[in-house]
């Protein structure tokens, strides 16, 4: 009986130390909006993306604004293959063809968005909200290409956000709603037609804009390491002035990873992170304690 109690006290003494190493991060990011950027394996995984619906719940019921933005990079993999058409990808982007972009937007705008946004609203009817880029002028792109090799590559119907009116996701967060953003755009240069927009790039994007107290990558390695792929290596915290040395170097499908990071910081994001959301809940442990997970980069 006296083991059995002993037991209980130290489960006990742990949950209280968790919770008590929270209380200095709830009161960092009170009112404040964090965006986070959903992807990877986690996106494809159903017990995954149900825990990833319970952090953002959770950050929104602590008094935090999360805001949501997602690819789709699997799903759309998925659904080109089912309809014969080959992906390709280039210095660690999509290209993407006409015929392939109505399948970008229908994947990330007509599923992705919605079911994740109902996987939220089961901890609240109405909670979360699905929104477009292309909705009410809430990103505006341009096309972009990628170096590989040294050699100028055409990347086809893909762009980087060049505008941000963040006036719909503002409304969301005024009105206590979870807003989960899907990374397509309209091209400014050619009325009609969309763009797949890197996810990451938009969340950097819209976190600069909306002067996010924080941006988080969720991705499928653990961090960002020094020396890949010795594992003893992983880089807890980097600042941007060491990020921007380090960027070349890196493998390609990490680059616009990190430099939606650098970005980020750089656009007066206090800081930004990449973490593995491979393990469930990873974001809380981000959010809420001192060591953190992953890799976070910081200004200089």
């Amino acid at each position: 009986m006296g083991v059995f109690r002993e037991a209980q006290g130290l489960e006990v003494g742990i949950k209280t130390a968790v919770l008590i190493e929270s209380l200095p991060w709830l009161k960092q990011f009170h009112k404040k909006i964090i965006v986070v950027k959903f992807g990877g394996n986690a996106m494809v995984d159903d017990e995954l993306q149900r825990a990833f619906a319970e952090d953002m719940a959770y950050l929104h019921f602590a008094g935090i604004h999360p805001v949501v933005v997602h690819g789709g990079g699997p799903q759309i993999s998925k659904r080109l293959a089912e309809l014969g058409i080959d992906s390709e990808f280039r210095g660690g982007y999509r290209v993407t063809t006409p015929e392939s972009i109505e399948v970008v937007r229908d994947v990330l705008s007509g599923t992705i968005s919605r079911d994740l946004a109902e996987l939220v609203n089961e901890h609240q009817p109405g909670l979360a909200v699905a929104i477009s880029g292309e909705d009410r002028g809430l990103f505006g792109g341009r096309r972009r290409g990628a170096v590989v090799d040294g050699q100028p590559v055409d990347l086809g119907l893909v762009g980087d956000v060049v505008e941000v009116d963040a006036a719909a996701i503002l409304e969301a967060v005024e009105a206590g709603r979870i807003p989960v953003v899907a990374s397509i755009a309209p091209d400014l240069d050619a009325p009609g037609q969309s763009l797949n927009i890197n996810a990451d790039s938009a969340a950097a994007a819209l976190a600069i804009e909306l002067g996010a107290a924080k941006l988080v990558i969720l991705t499928d390695v653990a961090g960002l390491y020094r020396d890949w792929p010795n594992r003893d290596s992983l880089i807890s915290i980097i600042d941007t002035e060491e990020l921007t040395e380090l960027l070349p170097a890196l493998e390609s499908g990490m680059i616009p990873k990190m430099t939606a990071c650098l970005e980020a910081v750089e656009g007066g994001v206090a800081k930004a992170a990449i973490i593995d959301g491979r393990e469930p809940h990873s974001i809380l442990l981000e959010v809420f304690t001192h060591s953190g997970v992953g890799t976070e980069v910081v200004p200089v």
